[in-house]
């Protein structure tokens, strides 16, 4: 599927948003360290949805992990916006849904949401109006605005998983990182969710989507396929 955004039909992407080289990463194991990423490369801009594919581990959740510096790889670089990612890499820069999707047990869903929010520029520069206006309507979109004063125990994983979607797209990150934002989603809700990383793109994120759901792969802009430690390019999607 093409997008509908001016830019994806002019062809004419913000200056790349993503830049990864060379990344490789390891992990042990008795019978020899095992490579799951081997020399990969990849670049995604701003405006741009990609999808990656790949069977069940063949390094996907991996990958993620290393672009937004929950792990450090062996050797490579991976840059957002020529800048070196850090361990204090802003949720305005990059942002993850992971598939244990990390939500704060102690807070509600609604505060879980508002949480990059409040974060950003410190609590002195936090405009409260603001926040409550950006959390409602993205819990609204994603059909769990009456749940925002449930915390996580009391809502269903499929619930959970739009609530951590909501968070990582709160604060209109840079690049928006998703690891199979689908999975536990049924039929009436899946809509919403792809609309909602449609539009992220649409409105200048690089975004990057691992799944093995044919429903995401179709609104991507393009598709790689991750296997054994690198990607190759599988083209755009076809409806």
């Amino acid at each position: 599927m093409t997008s509908t955004s001016t830019g994806t039909e002019t062809g004419q992407y913000r200056a790349a948003a993503l830049r990864v080289t060379g990344l490789r990463r390891s992990f042990p194991h008795p019978g020899g360290d095992v490579d799951v990423l081997r020399g990969l490369e990849l670049s995604v801009r701003g405006g741009e949805l990609v999808t990656v594919s790949g069977r069940s581990g063949s390094g996907k959740s991996s990958l993620l992990a290393l672009l937004c510096g929950f792990d450090a790889p062996d050797s490579g670089t991976v840059l957002f916006d020529g800048e070196p990612i850090g361990a204090d890499t802003p949720w305005t820069t990059c942002a993850v849904l992971p598939q244990a999707l990390g939500l704060a047990g102690e807070l509600t869903i609604a505060e879980n949401v508002a949480l990059p929010l409040r974060l950003r520029g410190g609590a002195r520069s936090v405009d409260s109006t603001a926040v409550t206006a950006r959390v409602n309507a993205l819990l609204t979109e994603l059909r769990i605005d009456q749940l925002g004063d449930r915390y996580p125990l009391e809502v269903s994983f499929g619930q959970q998983q739009r609530a951590a979607l909501a968070r990582a797209v709160a604060a209109r990150p840079t690049v928006l990182l998703t690891d199979e934002p689908t999975a536990h989603l049924d039929a009436g809700t899946t809509p919403a969710v792809l609309a909602l990383l449609r539009r992220c793109a649409d409105e200048g994120a690089a975004v990057i989507v691992a799944t093995h759901d044919a429903q995401v792969h179709r609104i991507a802009d393009r598709r790689v396929a991750l296997k054994e430690g690198v990607l190759t390019e599988s083209g755009p999607a076809v409806n």
